[in-house]
């Protein structure tokens, strides 16, 4: 597969924001993605595309010294085949050679799929934020990545 990792643009973000709407049950609003894009300093925005077609999204935002992944979807028809691993991977690496020591982030209990990739790149489970989640009360793991580890 042929496609380039590279930071998210406005002409981006209708592609994004459909990911985002068949990814998750609680999608971020449209406007969201374009704060983050255009306003927020903080935010580090990538995508994966291929020939116009935006196949995976990741935002994670840089606070002093870490990265906390904010938001990261695969498009369905092309999970499963190291898409969003290879994102999460630059996106990790980016914020590495910027300084950040350390990643967080927050995924539902029972998405295994995320989980299993997650601990394979080295993240732990190092909290638990009771129903976190507002549209079933499903809780969140946290995990956390020492970036000076190898993966």
């Amino acid at each position: 597969m042929d496609y380039v990792i590279r930071k998210m643009q406005v002409e981006d973000l209708e592609q994004v924001v459909a990911i985002d709407g068949l990814s998750f049950s609680l999608p971020w609003p449209p406007h969201t993605f374009n704060y983050e894009v255009t306003r927020n300093s903080a935010a580090r925005c990538w995508v994966a595309e291929q020939d116009g077609k935006i196949l995976a999204m990741l935002v994670g935002w840089f606070i002093v010294d870490e990265i906390h992944i904010a938001t990261f979807a695969v498009h369905p028809d092309f999970r499963r085949v190291g898409l969003g691993r290879r994102v999460l991977l630059r996106a990790l690496q980016a914020a590495k050679e910027e300084g950040a020591a350390l990643s967080f982030l927050e995924v539902r209990a029972s998405n295994a799929a995320a989980l299993k990739l997650y601990e394979e790149l080295g993240y732990t489970q190092t909290g638990l934020r009771k129903k976190y989640y507002s549209d079933n009360g499903e809780d969140a793991i946290l995990m956390t990545l020492h970036l000076d580890e190898k993966r």
